[in-house]
């Protein structure tokens, strides 16, 4: 049988994240970070090299990114290497939307205090098994194609306790893609009623977030959190796979709730 053979010379190909951590972090884009800088000027043509409006200035003076807008098209990284470069690693994941601004304020990292300590405490009703419903809220797929990836032998969420289900009533944390279209407000809105407390949401993707390259527009509402109460924002167009894993892992209570990384 050459499956089996197969399987004997590849070895276990399943990541042993979180308990272990993964090489491949090091080769993903997870978000543009600013280069730690002397304290400069705003630059007026700075936010121009941005198709998504991401690049403003920040209280010290240089430029800021939000990632949460920003769709990693690596633009600014080529066009103004000396101001900006790529974050290599997947934990991206921010339990508050501004905390997704980089480099970091003293304000935000303050507010998240109260954020952690809500979080913990709703999801503590959850143990070993947790349930996840994914809507698609006007995605371009792109997101979809990763979570999908969650099921593969390499992630195997299974292996953690973490399945999809059908059913909102049966879920526990609501996985939402998409720019938040006109047309499944509704849906969406009715699937989060739909779901027994505690309930957990996560933005999966910029879409989700702050509606990417498409809003603002007629048919988006620039983003999901105007529809339902958001806990866990995570960047990317798409994120990767163990980015989404990561938020899934912080929303649930099983790692450390901070802020992405600056």
């Amino acid at each position: 049988m050459p499956w089996v053979t197969r399987g004997l010379r590849n070895g276990v190909l399943t990541s042993r994240y979180p308990a272990r951590p993964d090489g491949y972090g090091e080769n993903w884009r997870g978000g543009v970070a600013v280069k730690p800088s002397p304290t400069r000027g705003p630059d007026a043509d700075l936010p121009d090299i941005c198709p998504t409006g991401a690049i403003a200035g920040a209280p010290h003076g240089g430029p800021a990114v939000d990632r949460g807008k920003c769709i990693l098209c690596g633009r600014c990284v080529k066009e103004r290497p000396d101001l900006f470069d790529f974050d290599r690693s997947f934990e991206v994941a921010s339990i508050a939307r501004p905390a997704l601004v980089v480099p970091p304020t003293e304000e935000t990292s303050a507010s998240l205090a109260a954020l952690r300590e809500d979080l913990a405490r709703r999801v503590r009703a959850l143990r070993r098994s947790v349930h996840l419903r994914h809507v698609d809220a006007g995605s371009d797929g792109s997101e979809e194609w990763e979570i999908a990836a969650l099921l593969g032998p390499v992630y195997d969420i299974h292996r953690l306790g973490i399945f999809f289900t059908a059913s909102p009533r049966h879920a526990d944390l609501l996985l939402v893609t998409g720019a938040g279209s006109a047309g499944m407000a509704g849906p969406l809105r009715s699937t989060y009623e739909a779901m027994p407390d505690p309930r957990i949401v996560m933005a999966v993707g910029t879409d989700a977030i702050s509606g990417g390259i498409v809003s603002p527009s007629y048919a988006t509402a620039g983003g999901v959190g105007g529809t339902v109460p958001v806990d866990v924002w995570v960047p990317g167009s798409p994120p990767s796979p163990f980015s989404v894993l990561h938020g899934i892992l912080m929303a649930i209570g099983r790692l450390p709730m901070q802020a992405a990384s600056p």
